[in-house]
């Protein structure tokens, strides 16, 4: 393309009369810059993507609780609250 649009300058201002064909010429020398930008980005690597969700990709940890130590101090355990439907009922709960 810059090839051509090089073209069109010499052509713009070698060929004498000017006429029509001289602002022919310069608007394609003028336009070819954009048109050659818009064909390089638009190129044939478009992919459809899909969507993928984490969470299904993300493996169940399980839950395992170290023992206590023997004699130790109280350990303070956090735990990130569990789905609604894991959740166990209360024992102790008020009647």
């Amino acid at each position: 393309m810059m090839g051509i649009r090089i073209a069109c300058f010499i052509l713009m201002v070698v060929i004498t009369p000017y006429g029509w064909y001289t602002w022919v010429f310069g608007a394609a020398a003028c336009v070819l810059p954009y048109i050659a930008v818009v064909l390089a980005n638009v190129g044939s690597d478009v992919q459809r993507t899909e969507v993928i969700t984490p969470e299904r990709a993300l493996p169940v940890a399980a839950s395992s609780h170290p023992a206590p130590a023997p004699g130790g101090a109280p350990t303070l355990r956090i735990e990130e609250a569990r789905a609604l439907d894991e959740r166990r009922p209360e024992a102790d709960g008020p009647a």
